[in-house]
């Protein structure tokens, strides 16, 4: 079974109370496992357009992906994290 990432790409627009995302997600991506691959960073767009924030955060698998992005305490964290910011969000298989 291959490993699942999330690949997200956030704008913030409120600075100040973004933590508060962090604070409620963090404990959440620790219990499923979750290992950030890319967290933010310096960055060139080469095609396309992008926003401000990239991460790529591995599970073992897409089960476990989706057990993390449907549970309680993450869609909790979810509507902190899109009163604060917009951004664009896909889970995804990786290579075996």
């Amino acid at each position: 079974m291959p490993k699942a990432y999330w690949i997200v790409h956030v704008t913030v627009h409120d600075e100040a109370h973004y933590p508060e995302y962090l604070a409620a997600a963090m404990p959440v991506f620790a219990r499923y496992g979750a290992n950030f691959i890319v967290r933010n960073g310096p960055y060139e767009v080469m095609e396309g357009a992008t926003r401000e924030r990239n991460f790529v955060i591995e599970f073992k698998d897409r089960a476990t992906a989706m057990e993390c992005y449907t549970c309680p305490d993450y869609q909790a964290a979810k509507a902190i994290r899109q009163k604060y910011s917009d951004g664009d969000f896909v889970i995804i298989d990786g290579a075996e």
